[in-house]
């Protein structure tokens, strides 16, 4: 439902707008929100009603909303994928449905039905009233109730698949911190903190942005702490080179690590026009991206404003005066943290606009 609600709020043109539209229609005046966090403020305002409805409806009625929406708690094999067999699941829960084991989904679909209508009018209530800033304990709500892997799905809850290819590691937390030296970006810091999502992992793959000659001390990527540098060339002439980043143990799946690179860019000449992630693996978590930029104090930009999951042609048009995403440059430190989840396969970063020579 997170993807659905996030899609509605992206566009109401889009076919989950048409259904979702009159529940995130209000939080367009929630300040500064992308549609990642107005989903989470929605689905927020769903869980924390049904948690209220627990207290005066019957057990029945409240276990089948808990079960609709995949809530704990959560039975030992996972929420089913469907609503019918996640209604069978709650079959067999002793005593919930009288004393004999229900032979059909029928007092569960009957259940289902009053419940809902409860739920509806508990949620447009609290629609009418919620204006702004009063929106911000749902999207906290919101984050804290996605939780899990939906049943089939190597991917958490609210993420896309990511692809074939991806590496298999979910972030925690990326903090890169940029210093530019002119219009270059001189230096770039990423602290990251994964989970593994295999068994074995014993590496991270980065990208050198330059060129390289085959000696590995010109390798423009530095392992700075709790890693290695292993220098991969790509498989192909012209294909870019893969550093790898090896860690000092090999991970179990879910295991954590934490480690820091830093990435050297010597076109002292170039022009950089962003500082863009490409999310190049299963994800990061909601609040989990944090990209810092030290500008040259004699090279500060007319403008600067973050993006997200945009194309380049869009990620290069200078937001109108007054847009949310645009940053203060001030005195050349300019820092912005993506409140929602950065998915697979997406890009995300701060672009400028440099003043005209």
């Amino acid at each position: 439902m997170l993807g659905a609600l996030r899609r509605a709020a992206e566009s109401s043109s889009a076919g989950s707008a048409n259904v979702l539209g009159c529940l995130v229609a209000p939080t367009a005046s929630l300040p500064s929100a992308c549609p990642e966090t107005r989903a989470f403020a929605v689905w927020g305002l769903v869980v924390d009603e049904i948690g209220k409805l627990g207290s005066v409806v019957e057990p029945r009625e409240h276990f089948v909303l808990l079960a609709a929406f995949r809530l704990p708690p959560v039975p030992d094999s996972g929420w089913a994928p469907t609503l019918g067999e996640r209604f069978g699941q709650l079959a067999e829960v002793r005593g919930l449905f009288g004393g004999r084991k229900p032979l059909s989904n029928t007092p569960m679909n009957k259940a289902w039905a009053g419940a809902l209508e409860m739920l509806a009018a508990a949620v447009a209530g609290r629609l009418g009233h919620l204006e702004g800033e009063d929106w911000l304990p749902y999207v906290e709500i919101g984050r804290s109730a996605m939780t899990g892997t939906p049943p089939g799905s190597g991917s958490p809850e609210g993420f896309r698949a990511p692809s074939e290819g991806a590496q298999p590691v979910f972030v925690e937390r990326m903090l890169i911190t940029v210093v530019m030296h002119r219009r270059t970006a001189l230096r770039r810091i990423t602290e990251r903190d994964i989970v593994a999502r295999k068994d074995g992992l014993d590496g991270y793959d980065v990208q050198a942005g330059t060129g390289w000659t085959g000696n590995l001390a010109e390798l423009p990527v530095v392992a700075l702490w709790n890693c290695r540098l292993a220098a991969v060339p790509g498989e192909d002439p012209g294909d870019p080179v893969r550093a790898r980043l090896r860690f000092r143990r090999k991970l179990r799946l879910d295991e954590p690590y934490a480690f820091v690179s830093e990435a050297l860019d010597g076109k002292l000449d170039e022009v950089r026009r962003w500082i863009n992630v490409k999310v190049d693996h299963h994800g990061v978590a909601p609040g989990g991206l944090t990209i810092r930029v030290k500008f040259d104090e004699a090279c500060l930009p007319a403008a600067c404003w973050w993006y997200a999951e945009q194309l380049e042609v869009e990620r290069l048009r200078r937001p109108a005066p007054g847009d949310p995403r645009l940053l203060d440059v001030g005195d050349g430190f300019v820092q912005h943290t993506f409140e929602g989840s950065c998915q697979p396969r997406e890009e995300y970063g701060i672009a400028f606009r440099w003043p005209r020579r």
